[in-house]
């Protein structure tokens, strides 16, 4: 589709495309995914990142690679999560400045130094954890 035209309203962006003329038409696109050319894109600041650069990324925790991200989740909080699949784990890993060491999408590499514990916190019961916590229900 091609944007014709595009306000603000009520704090949010009002897009009018081509074709769609009316409310009702508009609401059927509720929903849709916007995308623009790579080309076309605002220019971001040195700290920030598009999803789509950020998802293939290898994260890394210092000298260690934890895996590549897979996808990013937004609302649980401040920060984006970055979704980060490493083998047959998966963590969410804030993408908070405070943790963030260097950003380099050209080499799809996000250097990271996270709080002593982040990763175990999206770890998987131990088998002595399970049991506990059986004995305890």
């Amino acid at each position: 589709m091609e944007l014709e035209s595009f306000w603000p309203h009520k704090g949010r962006i009002v897009l009018k495309f081509a074709g769609v003329e009316t409310i009702g038409e508009a609401e059927s696109l509720v929903g849709c995914e916007l995308q623009i050319l790579a080309s076309q894109r605002a220019a971001l600041e040195s700290d920030s990142a598009y999803v789509s650069d950020l998802v293939g990324c290898a994260v890394w925790d210092l000298d260690r690679q934890i895996g590549r991200v897979s996808d990013v989740r937004f609302g649980s909080g401040e920060a984006p999560l970055l979704v980060v699949s490493g083998g047959a784990q998966q963590y969410e890993i804030p993408f908070a400045k405070a943790f963030l060491e260097k950003l380099d999408l050209a080499d799809k590499q996000i250097r990271m130094r996270l709080p002593q514990g982040m990763l175990e916190v999206n770890a998987p019961l131990t088998d002595e954890e399970k049991k506990r916590q059986k004995e305890g229900s």
